[in-house]
């Protein structure tokens, strides 16, 4: 008889031995009937166990050893024997070996069995693949990819082994509700090699397993020879049905810690986003920071130039002052001469009428004395000589006072241009006015934008200090959220400052954090409040390593 039953990802047809007329003259059939039903109370045993026991279970838990050897039992039918220089031995490595081509990450455990160092037989090494399986919680996995190719494992397996028939594929599927069991084996300190005094026990409840099998087949036998179907059929029902429920709990169990794997993952995507944002967050801060120091730098040498440009000019302006001291003393020396040239040019026109009076009396004398011509002949001759030389000394004083005229606009010039340098020192003063106006401008705004960049350098430490706190798995309290110190309670003022503790994240007062320690996040002293020093001190003395 012949019935369909659905296990994890495999359809499996299970011919039923016991009412199965070839199952009765087959042993190798026999054989694999009996290590079925072996499996199927180990498994079931071994998942109800570790359900109730309610913890991680380690390689010395009886059921789980229970369930290795009969595994190793299972892998073991039909095995062929392979010809080697020490005589003729059965290995379990060569076919376990095969899942490392199937699955590329089955190649983690493998190369994890070849690295142990305590394993000198191939078996040894199969045992410790198959706790390593265990744990991954990747067996059923594994096996099932394994019986999928029963060209490779024909060249291992006799045509009639349990792995290339239905009752391999049933064992796999039935492996997959050990998924729920959580196992944690020391596949590095255990002597995987022998094993002969810790598998003797076991060995005897793998005997007595097969004693009741036989005796149940013999029933089952004389049940058949009897037709007595029903009675049989119910069993089988019933054996169904607790396996069916066995999977419907495994199966519950793992869409559970799936759920939970799912929310760990979002949570983890959520931190690694904020991670993701908080380092493009001060990449922009950095850069802003570069940007300002740029702006600073340039707003420096600006001011460098308006501070040069500020010397330049008042060296400009003191020579200017020189200058316009000197030209004053000319003007004021030119003015004197202009004076004494007026009162010159006064005198010389007065000698002048006096000149014309002389002139106009010579004339009439020579009027007078024409008459007495021949008397006068001398005085007339003194008197033409006396007018040539008043004649000359007029030429002489008009070019003197051409002369003096030619000065006096040549001063009148110099004096235009002293003015015009006057109006150019003038408007020197209002550009210097201007330069100082816009020199206390730019002062100021590197005031502020000095102000502005400490305030970055503390929101990029903060941020700094966060990001450090999130990698270690603190939470970083934010400022807003505390009003009052952790430790004292006393509120936080413009004189009592708010510190974080970068070990606890924690926000305390001055006088409450006032410690220093190096921690693992940071190998340099940071600030700790008074109960993680006195913690982080008391760890330090219990483990001085």
């Amino acid at each position: 008889m012949t019935r369909n039953i659905y296990y994890p990802c495999i359809l499996i047809e299970v011919h039923m031995f016991g009412f199965c007329p070839e199952a009765l003259r087959d042993p190798m059939a026999m054989e694999r009937a009996n290590l079925l039903n072996m499996a199927k109370l180990s498994i079931k045993g071994l998942i109800e166990s570790a359900l109730s026991f309610g913890r991680t279970l380690d390689s010395d838990y009886p059921p789980l050893q229970q369930f290795f050897v009969v595994m190793e039992h299972c892998l073991k039918h039909g095995l062929r024997v392979k010809k080697s220089f020490l005589g003729f031995n059965k290995s379990l490595w060569g076919p376990l070996e095969l899942v490392e081509k199937l699955c590329p990450e089955a190649a983690e455990i493998s190369a994890s069995v070849r690295d142990l160092p305590g394993l000198k037989t191939p078996l040894g090494r199969a045992r410790a693949w198959l706790r390593l399986a265990l744990m991954q919680k990747r067996l059923a996995d594994y096996l099932r990819l394994l019986i999928t190719r029963k060209d490779l494992l024909s060249d291992f397996y006799e045509n009639s082994a349990l792995m290339l028939e239905e009752e391999g594929a049933v064992i796999v599927g039935l492996l997959v509700g050990l998924n729920v069991i959580d196992a944690n084996l020391c596949v590095k300190g255990e002597d995987l090699d022998s094993q002969i005094a810790s598998i003797l026990d076991q060995k005897n409840y793998v005997e007595e397993l097969n004693r009741q099998l036989k005796s149940e087949n013999s029933l089952i036998v004389l049940k058949v020879a009897h037709g007595d179907v029903s009675v049989e059929r119910d069993t089988y029902k019933q054996s169904r049905q607790g396996l069916d429920e066995m999977y419907n709990e495994a199966r519950k169990q793992l869409k559970e810690e799936c759920q939970l794997r799912q929310d760990v993952e979002n949570e983890l995507v959520v931190q690694v986003s904020m991670k993701q944002e908080m380092e493009l967050a001060m990449k922009l801060l950095e850069k802003d920071i570069h940007e300002k120091q740029d702006t600073l730098i340039g707003l420096r040498h600006q001011l460098d130039d308006v501070k040069a440009i500020n010397v330049e000019m008042y060296q400009k302006m003191q020579s200017s002052d020189e200058e316009m001291k000197k030209k004053n003393d000319v003007i004021s020396r030119l003015e004197e001469k202009t004076n004494q040239i007026t009162a010159t040019m006064k005198q010389l026109e007065q000698r002048l009428q006096e000149a014309e009076r002389h002139r106009t009396s010579a004339e009439e004398g020579t009027r007078r004395f024409k008459l007495d011509f021949a008397n006068k002949a001398e005085s007339l001759q003194q008197l033409e000589t006396d007018l040539k030389i008043e004649r000359e000394w007029r030429q002489t004083l008009q070019n003197d006072l051409h002369r003096e005229r030619e000065t006096v606009n040549q001063l009148s010039t110099e004096a235009l241009q002293i003015n015009g340098l006057k109006k150019e020192f003038h408007r020197l003063q209002d550009e210097n006015m201007q330069l100082k106006t816009i020199c206390e401008d730019q002062e100021q705004a590197l005031e502020e934008l000095g102000s502005k960049l400490s305030e970055s350098k503390l929101k990029i430490e903060d941020i700094k200090e966060a990001n450090k706190a999130l990698q270690g798995g603190q939470v970083w309290l934010k400022d807003k959220d505390a009003s009052h110190c952790k430790l004292c309670e006393k509120e936080f003022s413009i004189s009592r400052r708010k510190h974080h503790c970068r070990n606890c994240g924690e926000i305390f007062c001055n006088s409450c954090s006032d410690n220093e320690l190096p921690l693992p996040a940071s190998p340099k002293p940071v600030r700790v409040c008074d109960t993680c020093h006195a913690l982080l001190l008391q760890r330090c003395s219990s483990n001085p390593t």
